[in-house]
Parts: C-alpha cells; structure tokens; sequence
C-alpha cells in the first residue's frame, strides 16, 4: 500500500484506516515521514506549555481525570487564578523557550461571569508574541465568538477516544456533545485542537475510530494531541489500569498511531502529550520519524508529571530537533 497524496481528505473510511494500522512498521514510518516532510519543515518541533488556571471540582465523571470532583485523588478544587498570575506563567514559559502557551479550566463549561478575565488572559499572552490555546469544556456559539474576538488561536477539546468506547470513559456528556463544541469553535474562526488518549483498555479497533472521527470531520482539526493515558490512582481507569498490563500501551502501537494520525491528518500539528515522561528517548525519537511534531514541555502537564525543560532539551540535541518559532502577529495599540 502506498500513498502518495499529501493533502488533506475528510473522506476516509474506517477500512483504509485500519489498512494503515496493519502495514509493516517500516513501511508506515516511511510514509508517515515523507507526507510530514512534504508538508512541515524537517527536524522542528513546536514547544507548547500547558497550564492549570482553574484546577480540580470538574463535574464532569471522566475516568482517567484526577480533576473529577468524582475521583478520589486527594487533589481539592481551586478558584481561577487571577489574570497578573497567569501572566507570569506565561512569561516564564516564553523564557523557556515556549511559542505556545495553553490555559486549562476544570469546568464542565465556563460561566460568564470567568469569560472577561479569561479574555484578558487571551489578549495578555498574544502580546508577548505566543500563540494562544485554551480548553475550558463545553463551549456555547457566544462564548467561541467571544474568545475568537478576543483573539484565541486554539481552543482544545478532545473527543478522547471512539464513538463506541466513549460512554466506557464518560457518561456525564456524549460523543456528539464533543463535536458540537468543536463545530461552534470551528464556525467562530477559532483553530481547532482535538485529539485524545489511548491506553484506556481501548481495542486497535478504537484507535481506528477514534481517528477516524477526526479525520471525517468538516475540517482537519489544526491541532491533534495524542495522549498515553497516566493511570491516576482515585480514578476509575487509574484503579482499575494501574499495576496491570493495560496500565502502558505497547510503545510500537503508540507510534503506529501516532503515524497514521499523521498520514490521515497531513497539514496538522501532531503533538505528543501526556504519557511522555514515562516514554523512552527511543520511543519519542520514532514519533517525531512518524510526524509528530510539538510537544508539552515544562515539568507538569496541568497536575501530572511531565518531562521538563532540561530532559528535553538534552533529547533535542541528541536527535538535532530544534524548536519551531511563533507566528503570531500580534497587534500592538497606538500610543496615545
């Protein structure tokens, strides 16, 4: 099987993407990296900071979330931090050498009354020339026009897994309440970042369908975070998956979705995200070879552990990866 398009399709079938799973390994490493080439610059990786501005009290049942007011994690529920804090986070992680910064809120979905000092968050962080992401839940048409006013770059939103292993995972809202979200950030203008998490105890069969719904959408989700699950203890899928074989998927099957991802989604940015500090340096390098191409960096991915800076930059130089720069123009006021 060989592919040679390397421009976006939204009309794949379930079959042809099962037909990129079975492929020898070599062969979708070859494919994967060569429409990646065709359409990013080699040996880049986008360098993003994710950050808990509102932490814990989620009312939402997600299984492997510690920050289910519904998990027994010990972890206790936070106010929103203030706009100056969040500056300074932000500030630090353009120091570190971050062209993304990402705002994540516990909330099923925002109230009003957070959205003006989550607009000053936005408008805050595009002055210091990042790009902008947030994921707050559940988004209204009002609440995406007025955070694409305000200028936000992405807004994630995960559809987590397949259409048919979803309600495994959650129960509080449906797959289809996913996609409505996503369709109101994508008709505000707001890029869209969407991906999930694999290790859950989901089949092949899932990872399929779950990339699948990605790729049939309208269009390509600009973002596509791919997640290892980190089995939390006080969570259903922490209790459950921890200390078992299903606790961490096979490193080859991570990288074979994280290729076909590629393959089915060219022209979006594939970004390795929770999971990674327990990956080996082997593993990452064969993800960046299958088009993976950002990164969370920093020492904590909202309350997990993370890599951090230093392991990072020394898995930079050993591979010859350089940080990919910002474009953001950012717009600055006439003096008055």
């Amino acid at each position: 099987m060989t592919m040679t398009a390397t421009t976006a399709r939204t009309d794949w079938t379930r079959a042809e993407i099962a037909a990129l799973f079975d492929l020898p390994f070599n062969d979708l490493m070859f494919e994967a990296q060569s429409i990646h080439r065709a359409n990013f610059p080699r040996n880049e990786v986008q360098l993003s900071t994710l950050l808990s501005i509102k932490t814990g009290g989620c009312p939402e049942d997600c299984g492997y979330c510690n920050q289910s007011a519904s998990a027994e994690s010990g972890l206790k529920a936070e106010k929103l931090m203030s706009v100056q804090a969040v500056m300074q986070a932000a500030a630090q992680a353009k120091d570190a050498g971050s062209s993304r910064f990402c705002m994540g809120a516990a909330w099923r979905n925002p109230k009003e009354r957070d959205m003006p000092a989550i607009v000053e968050m936005v408008k805050g962080v595009r002055q210091m020339g990042m790009e902008t992401c947030m994921t707050l839940g559940m988004l209204s048409e009002s609440q995406a026009k007025v955070l694409a006013d305000a200028g936000l770059d992405y807004y994630n939103h995960n559809i987590d897994t397949s259409p048919e292993h979803y309600e495994k995972v959650i129960t509080t809202r449906t797959f289809d309440d996913r996609l409505e979200t996503l369709e109101n950030v994508r008709n505000s203008g707001i890029n869209v970042c969407s991906g999930g998490i694999v290790g859950m105890g989901e089949t092949r069969e899932d990872r399929v369908g779950f990339l699948h719904a990605l790729a049939v959408l309208p269009t390509h989700p600009q973002s596509v975070p791919i997640n290892a699950l980190v089995p939390v203890k006080g969570t259903v899928l922490g209790n459950m998956l921890a200390d078992t074989p299903l606790a961490k998927i096979d490193e080859i099957e991570f990288v074979r979705t994280v290729a076909v991802a590629r393959i089915v989604m060219p022209e979006s940015m594939v970004r390795l995200s929770a999971g990674r500090e327990s990956m080996s340096d082997a593993c990452q390098a064969l993800c960046f070879m299958a088009g993976a191409n950002s990164i969370f960096t920093g020492d904590k991915l909202l309350t997990t552990a993370n890599a951090g800076d230093n392991a990072d930059a020394a898995l930079f130089a050993k591979l010859g990866v350089v940080p990919m720069q910002a474009e953001v123009k950012v717009e600055l006021e006439a003096a008055e």
